[in-house]
């Protein structure tokens, strides 16, 4: 781990130099005639970088390392770079379809919580600890049995008290789905109003503008970033609506067997939503520009509109510092890692 202090306010980041070349020749008639005839490529780049917000700051992570940046009290930018070993590439077998969804998945929920942890003390000035492996697996486990208790138990009990006027056909399944998106946005509307997440929420609006200015290929600076929106179509919340979507579907196919096995189903299936959700995201993430893809995922943009807020320019220079980091252990012209998509 290294952890650095970095200049807060008036730091400028670029993008690498290989990547600022059509940037620059655009000024002349040939440059400028060279960058329209790139733009197609430009615009269909492919970052396999993504991140979270956190406490007064926001992780970034590739594929073979995830970095935080942090402000702390006296206004510097502590940044830390960790080395990411994908289970994917411990066991191939977890690159299947599916099963790298489900991978992707957990391993995200594990940095995440070592960085919220961590930048929580870095941002009150206190001594930075991390988390051990087991306090990891205990606050994963207990937010995992909340989530699966408010998202999936509690629609199919819900439901359930009107099974008689509903029946056990698709209506019930349509009922439980729209009661589960239902419950989501209920969740995400209380989130949201609570003041002292609105930073968090302002820094995710941060990350976001800093990956599409890597994507685009443009100079790595808060006053570019400003241009591009807050929103991604990799996000975590058009995930979350996604894996509510898929999970009419996949329960459908399940019918109405005896009532412990509807139970066990609405917990062992979260998986298979999960890893579906995950292909389905990854797809839209490769086909931005379709207009299609725009319309099938614009439920989960708008529900961004919640998740994100529009950082300033001090919570923009946080963002870059981690995504620069990243830059610098995992130089975006190299080849790209085959079958691993990162959420943004």
């Amino acid at each position: 781990m290294i952890a650095t202090g970095v200049p807060g306010p008036r730091a400028a980041f670029r993008h690498p130099r290989s990547l600022r070349g059509p940037i620059r020749r655009a000024r002349s008639p040939r440059g400028l005639i060279r960058r329209v005839l790139l733009i197609p490529f430009v615009a269909a780049r492919r970052a396999q970088v993504g991140g979270q917000a956190v406490i007064e700051g926001v992780m970034m992570r590739g594929t073979d390392h995830w970095s935080l940046a942090v402000r702390k009290p006296d206004e510097t930018i502590a940044l830390h770079d960790w080395p990411l070993v994908s289970w994917m590439k411990r066991y191939p077998v977890l690159k299947l379809p599916i099963l790298r969804g489900v991978t992707a998945l957990v391993e995200s929920l594990a940095i995440g919580v070592r960085a919220i942890s961590i930048s929580a003390n870095e941002s009150l000035g206190e001594e930075e600890r991390d988390l051990s492996k087991k306090e990891i697996g205990v606050t994963l486990f207990v937010s995992l049995v909340l989530a699966v208790t408010l998202f999936f138990l509690a629609p199919l009990g819900l439901t359930g008290l009107f099974r008689h006027a509903l029946g056990t056909g698709i209506r019930f399944w349509l009922v439980e789905g729209l009661v589960r998106v239902t419950i989501f946005v209920i969740y995400l509307l209380i989130v949201t109003r609570i003041p002292d997440l609105r930073r968090v929420f302002e820094y995710h609006g941060a990350e976001h503008m800093s990956i599409h200015a890597l994507e685009h290929g443009d100079v790595l600076t808060p006053e570019a970033c400003k241009k591009y929106r807050t929103l991604h179509l990799r996000c975590g919340t058009s995930f979350l609506l996604i894996v509510m979507v898929v999970s009419i579907l996949v329960f459908a196919l399940v019918r109405w067997p005896v009532w412990y096995l509807l139970i066990l189903s609405r917990v062992i299936l979260i998986p298979l939503i999960a890893g579906v959700s995950y292909e389905i995201v990854k797809v839209a993430g490769r086909h931005e520009d379709s207009r299609f893809v725009r319309i099938v995922m614009a439920p989960g943009l708008a529900l961004q509109w919640m998740t994100t807020k529009q950082p300033d320019t001090a919570q923009l220079e946080v963002a870059l510092a981690a995504l620069e980091k990243i830059i610098e252990l995992e130089p975006q012209d190299r080849p790209p890692v085959k079958g691993v998509e990162v959420m943004a």
